[in-house]
């Protein structure tokens, strides 16, 4: 069984909004449906539950209905990080199918164009790997700091062998639970992607099909992003 978890807990401080990124409204439909739509129309998916922050379930669950996404199944709240909240996802999906064998896709809720091919990809590398996390190529030269908030530095990397992580990262739910867990008992509570958590432990990361697309809503300038690609079309020339 292959479930989305999508995590939509955040406050969106970073695009000063009155409502939560999640629940803006683009082209009369709030982000957060465009993303469910995505796992929704995928074929190989077969639940979908969403992390959500806390007196929102009800809206989300409106909207569901509202926009036909029938494989909502989970609706929990959120923690206040998001290694928490991608624990308390992966917990109800647990709780909800304690003896099944659930392959789990975790996502950014405020990532609306995940498209199938990324999808499709990171259920294949799974598949072949054990795991899987969209990335793509860094295209830009990339400076290390001389310290943290300084404006100078005198280092680059070799960007060659780098990658940027989006998502989503696709794992064994047993697998990911228990390295949450093992992270818990050693007092590690602010891990920013379940990639870095495998890092941590030791656990090598396989990297599947990402997008400059599959861009995270995070500012208003992303937000404007966002819109000028809904209504773009590709040129019949461009091959």
């Amino acid at each position: 069984m292959n479930i989305a978890i999508l995590t939509a807990s955040g406050i969106g401080s970073r695009i000063g909004q009155d409502i939560p990124k999640q629940f803006i409204h683009v082209e009369n439909k709030p982000v957060i449906i465009y993303t469910l739509e995505k796992f929704q129309h995928h074929p190989e998916i077969d639940e979908i539950c969403v992390v959500i922050l806390k007196g929102w379930e009800q809206m989300v669950k409106a909207y569901a209905e509202q926009f036909g996404i029938t494989k909502l199944k989970i609706i929990t709240t959120g923690g206040a990080s998001g290694q928490e909240s991608i624990f308390k996802g992966l917990t109800a999906v647990k709780e909800a199918h304690p003896d099944e064998d659930v392959t789990v896709l975790i996502h950014d809720g405020n990532r609306p164009l995940v498209s199938n091919e990324i999808i499709s990809d990171a259920l294949a590398t799974y598949q072949q790997f054990g795991n899987a996390v969209a990335a793509i190529p860094t295209t830009e030269v990339v400076f290390v700091l001389d310290e943290p908030q300084s404006t100078s530095s005198s280092e680059s990397l070799n960007r060659d062998l780098l990658l940027r992580t989006q998502t989503p990262h696709v794992y064994h739910l047993d697998k990911i639970l228990s390295l949450h867990h093992k992270a818990l008992e050693q007092g590690i509570t602010d891990v920013a992607a379940s990639c870095q958590m495998m890092q941590l432990f030791g656990e090598k990361s396989y990297f599947s099909l990402g997008s400059e697309k599959n861009l995270k809503i995070t500012t208003v300038e992303d937000l404007d992003i966002f819109k000028a690609l809904l209504s773009s079309t590709r040129d019949n020339w461009i091959k």
